[in-house]
């Protein structure tokens, strides 16, 4: 079982910068592909940003590429989201996930076990 903890969420001006942090329980994370997700109201949760288990391969929506960055710390059992660049349409709840896979996987259903959110809301 794992249970993840987002944090860092709040407010921030256009062009902005902003981290996420998503702490997690249990002795395997180290082992899993870590995600970050995103849902604007009324819109699909989508993919942000995935690492692999030691951090070697990463992969970004082309919505966030060159602007967000995604890494992990393994010993603190912990993954970040960067954000920087911020608009206005990066507004959302951010959730943490963790998945299985030994490889960066995209999709809601790769991924088993999500914390609670947190709230980014870009002003412009």
């Amino acid at each position: 079982q794992v249970q993840l903890v987002e944090s860092g969420g709040g407010l921030v001006q256009a062009g902005g910068s902003l981290r996420v942090s998503c702490a997690a329980s249990g002795r395997t994370f180290s082992m899993r592909t870590m995600g970050w997700f995103r849902q604007a109201p009324e819109k699909e949760r989508e993919f942000v940003a995935a690492i692999n288990w030691n951090g070697g391969s990463t992969l970004y929506a082309d919505s966030v590429k060159g602007r967000f960055t995604i890494s992990r710390d393994n010993a603190k059992n912990t993954v970040y989201l960067q954000m920087n660049s911020l608009k206005p349409e990066d507004t959302a709840v951010y959730y943490c996930a963790a998945s299985s896979s030994i490889v960066v996987v995209t999709t809601t259903d790769d991924y088993r076990f999500w914390g609670q959110g947190t709230q980014v809301t870009v002003s412009s």
